[in-house]
């Protein structure tokens, strides 16, 4: 009788697996914690705030109707954002969660005959979909934690057709200047779609975000990514969109299964989209921890890279035993050997009162290391 492995497509079980940051109540179940209230999650790059307070009403008027299917179109929630990000309706595309949409565009664009270039330590999701589709990956060394865009130019093969740019980058926080991005579009080749993941760019100043969807208004081969898992706070209902010429649009609505968004998540990402108190309140949020973070680092003579994001990349040595040692103080961040750095971690900006307790946990679990000559 045969297997399940040989039965698989050959190449699945090559596949990586991603490394989600660890759920508090299996913290808390595995180190003996009496509740998962004793422990603090900075290690998704959730939004602290919670859930906007707009979506959650609307979520709360919506419970009566879920019995019905959603919109398989998502006909309301894009045409509310054609209507703030001032581009047509027809070149949204709304998917659950931008992850889904990086699918997407794998089942569009990618084979076994094509490649994707990507920063080395971008996104780790671009080469696990390339992977899923048989694609080869090619990584470009970041310079200063940024992406080097004039490395990942040369890096550009004739098999290539997707080529990523995270914008602020997960797990470094940089962000790449919108002339050097500009001169970068305008020397790609034409049979390479530029893929702009902006997960994170709408907790930046409204006049230092860069308006890549000028590009898409141009139709120019470039697919914007967006999401309401961090600025929005509604990471659970799993919301994202891309914005890109109709004809990228019509492509991935092929591969698109029929309501991939539910309902309540298109109840809650519509409402939350005018919810521009929150935002100024999540933006405000973010600032505040970043700087105390960055002076606490300084202070304890840490390395660190300036974040735009609500994150922060910190060198502690030994990242991984470090991750662990705050585990045991109940405080959950990401180690970052999966992404090629495996002396940092990864913190998320929490709650004043939570970021304090993040930093008292990592100078005692330093501290400790230290009297044990590195070993603890």
């Amino acid at each position: 009788m045969k297997s399940f492995d040989e039965l698989a497509n050959p190449w699945v079980k090559g596949l990586g697996v991603y490394e989600p940051g660890r759920p508090i109540e299996e913290v808390a179940r595995e180190l003996g914690f009496k509740s998962s209230d004793e422990i603090v999650k900075l290690a998704s790059n959730e939004n602290a705030l919670g859930p906007s307070p707009r979506a959650m009403k609307a979520m709360q008027a919506a419970i009566g109707q879920m019995h019905i299917y959603p919109d398989g179109g998502a006909f309301y929630l894009r045409t509310a954002l054609a209507k703030k990000l001032d581009v047509p309706a027809p070149q949204i595309l709304v998917g659950s969660g931008s992850n889904e949409i990086l699918e997407f565009l794998g089942h569009v664009f990618l084979n076994p005959d094509a490649s994707i270039v990507m920063a080395d330590r971008a996104f780790v999701v671009y080469k696990l979909i390339a992977a899923m589709f048989g694609a080869r990956t090619i990584t470009v060394p970041m310079r200063n934690y940024t992406h080097d865009l004039d490395a990942m130019r040369a890096a550009i093969r004739p098999d290539t057709r997707l080529v990523f740019v995270a914008n602020p980058n997960n797990p470094t926080g940089t962000v790449v200047d919108n002339r050097a991005l500009e001169r970068f579009l305008d020397r790609l080749p034409d049979t390479v779609i530029a893929v702009l993941d902006e997960a994170y760019i709408e907790l930046l100043p409204p006049e230092q975000q860069p308006d890549t969807l000028q590009w898409v208004r141009e139709r120019r081969k470039v697919v914007v990514l967006r999401t309401f898992s961090k600025t929005y706070g509604l990471a659970g209902l799993r919301v994202g969109y891309a914005v890109a010429p109709e004809a990228c649009v019509q492509l991935l609505h092929r591969v698109r299964q029929p309501f991939n968004v539910n309902a309540m998540a298109l109840a809650a990402a519509e409402a939350a989209l005018d919810d521009d108190a929150f935002v100024r309140r999540t933006r405000r949020l973010v600032a505040e921890g970043l700087a105390f973070f960055s002076a606490a680092f300084e202070r304890l003579k840490l390395k660190y890279v300036p974040s735009a994001a609500n994150f922060i990349l910190v060198e502690v040595g030994r990242g991984r035993d470090v991750f662990q040692g705050l585990e045991r103080e109940g405080v959950i961040v990401r180690p970052m050997d999966p992404y090629g750095l495996p002396d940092h971690i990864r913190i998320t900006v929490g709650t004043r009162a939570e970021n304090r307790r993040c930093l008292r946990a990592l100078e005692r679990v330093l501290k400790a290391r230290t009297a044990t000559g590195g070993k603890g």
